[in-house]
């Protein structure tokens, strides 16, 4: 009976430590089907505003008398966090797996796809923008990239 306790309570710690020590992505590139387009749109507009958020509270953490500089890294940190969850959404799912290249032939299709690669160009650039200053312009720059993305993707016309 012990030498099953303990057997259990290897396997148990095997468990937990593997779980620790590797890090779990979103998303597998594995065409599963599971996940759902306007989630991650919406996703990404979470972080524009949770980026938006970090750097209202870095300015203001940065304006006061006394510097709490412990929290003006938290928040640039996770600034810094959500800008590249941001990026991975937009590459690992958008770019890698649903906007599929288009032949030039097809001059309708075609200039559709370009204009989504460029949107998503956009949402790259400015969230690396978000990374390397508090400059409140690039969260509108994002924000309007992701609604132009999510207009022409779903094909809206407003």
């Amino acid at each position: 009976m012990k030498k099953v306790k303990q057997l259990v309570l290897l396997i148990l710690f095997t468990i937990i430590s593997i779980s620790i020590s590797n890090k779990t992505y979103a998303h597998c590139e594995i065409p599963c089907g599971i996940y759902e387009d306007t989630l991650r749109i919406e996703l990404i507009k979470e972080h524009i505003v949770t980026i938006e958020k970090s750097m209202k509270m870095i300015i203001k953490l940065s304006n006061e008398d006394t510097h709490d500089y412990n929290q003006i890294v938290r928040w640039v940190n996770n600034k810094e966090d959500h800008a590249n969850k941001l990026q991975e959404v937009v590459s690992q799912y958008f770019l890698h797996q649903r906007i599929k290249p288009t032949s030039i032939e097809n001059e309708e299709l075609y200039t559709k796809y370009i204009k989504q690669l460029s949107l998503l160009h956009e949402l790259l650039v400015y969230s690396m923008k978000t990374k390397q200053t508090t400059d409140l312009m690039y969260i509108e720059k994002l924000s309007t990239a992701v609604n132009a993305f999510e207009k022409i993707y779903f094909h809206r016309h407003d």
